[in-house]
């Protein structure tokens, strides 16, 4: 295979970032240095698990007269969220806040990026999903993430559907790209074993895609490669909860988001997206759902996932393309084949002539 360089040149990494179990004890200090007399309010916007841990918001140094909302991990972000969340910051008086902190998950926290870009570039989420379309700078924000996997706290996108058009695609700009990163893999200690197993994989499958993909980038492949280490150091070991194996995790999700600024990744996102687009599936498990049934184009990567997901074991959704009726099969083909970029890179430009309508349909088939 020909190696074609992926044309990114200039990369903005995260600003700052603090790591270590207790990490997340700095977050007040961090907020409150961002205070002034112009911008005396903050923003928190807290994944919904949290809920009822009523010492959350103060605890990250939230004031009475802030905003704080618990983002509701039920169904991923659309640009109608979006839009509605913005609006009731703004109506509430925090529309030029001190800083914005995203406390949660890969939801929550592309929640967070996107209010940051809206509150400053005004508008609506659907005219920003696409390449480099922020015009200036959002607020400053703080990124949490309190599961490890999908990288959202490293990455220069948050991902959102538009429910009107069927197209699942982020803010990708360097705007997007959080301030200041807080790793506390403490955080992660009380996450559902099959979930921590689902999106801790987000990170692997992004790196197998991207190491096996046509463009490519030396230090997107060094980034890959070793996340795709840390993933095995977690996932193929006994106990991959252990303290030390959370840890290798978190790394291994920052890493794995830095490695996405500069590689595509290839077949499983666009099958993936479809089912997230047309069944409501989260994106953590409907990779996972994907890998186990495309193992002919990464057949390594598959065998290796089945020992992973064998090792640990954790439950994989079956049958959720059972039944497909001819509407639907019509959405999955269109949800998945609009992903251009990843399909050439993984397929060629030619991707079409491999990934026929009635290919496509027996893949799923097999989901």
């Amino acid at each position: 295979m020909t190696i074609l360089d992926t044309g990114v040149k200039i990369v903005r990494n995260v600003g700052r970032f603090t790591f270590g179990d207790g990490a997340v004890s700095g977050v007040a200090d961090l907020v409150a240095s961002k205070r002034s007399a112009e911008t005396p309010h903050a923003i928190f916007l807290i994944d919904d698990y949290f809920k009822n841990e009523y010492y959350t918001a103060s605890s990250l140094g939230a004031k009475p007269t802030d905003a704080v909302h618990f983002v509701s991990t039920v169904n991923e972000p659309t640009t109608q969220s979006i839009d509605e969340l913005v609006a009731v910051l703004q109506k509430s008086g925090h529309k030029t806040p001190a800083t914005i902190v995203g406390f949660g998950g890969g939801i929550t926290l592309d929640t967070a990026k996107a209010v940051s870009n809206l509150l400053t570039n005004g508008g609506l989420a659907a005219e920003y999903q696409g390449w480099d379309l922020v015009r200036v700078p959002g607020v400053h924000k703080i990124g949490v993430p309190t599961i490890s996997g999908t990288g959202s706290e490293a990455t220069r996108t948050c991902v959102m559907t538009n429910i009107e058009t069927g197209l699942k695609l982020g803010m990708n700009s360097d705007f997007t790209v959080f301030d200041h990163v807080v790793l506390d893999p403490s955080l992660t200690r009380t996450v559902p074993r099959n979930q921590y197993f689902f999106t801790g994989m987000d990170a692997y499958i992004h790196c197998i895609e991207a190491l096996a993909g046509s463009y490519r980038n030396a230090i997107g492949d060094a980034y890959s490669r070793e996340t795709v280490n840390l993933c095995r150091n977690v996932f193929l070991s006994n106990d991959m909860m252990a303290d030390e194996r959370r840890s290798d995790l978190m790394v291994a999700s920052y890493l794995g988001g830095c490695a996405i600024a500069t590689s595509y990744v290839g077949v499983i996102h666009p099958f993936s997206a479809a089912l997230s687009v047309v069944f409501g599936l989260h994106h953590c498990v409907a990779n996972c759902i994907v890998l186990d049934a495309l193992g002919e184009f990464y057949p390594e990567a598959h065998t290796e996932f089945r020992k992973m997901i064998e090792l640990q074991k954790v439950e994989l959704p079956r049958g959720v393309c059972a039944n497909l009726t001819d509407d639907l099969r019509a959405a999955l083909i269109a949800a998945t084949i609009k992903h251009e970029k990843p399909l050439t890179n993984a397929l060629g430009s030619n991707f079409r002539a491999t990934l026929t309508d009635t290919r496509i349909i027996s893949l799923f088939e097999k989901m």
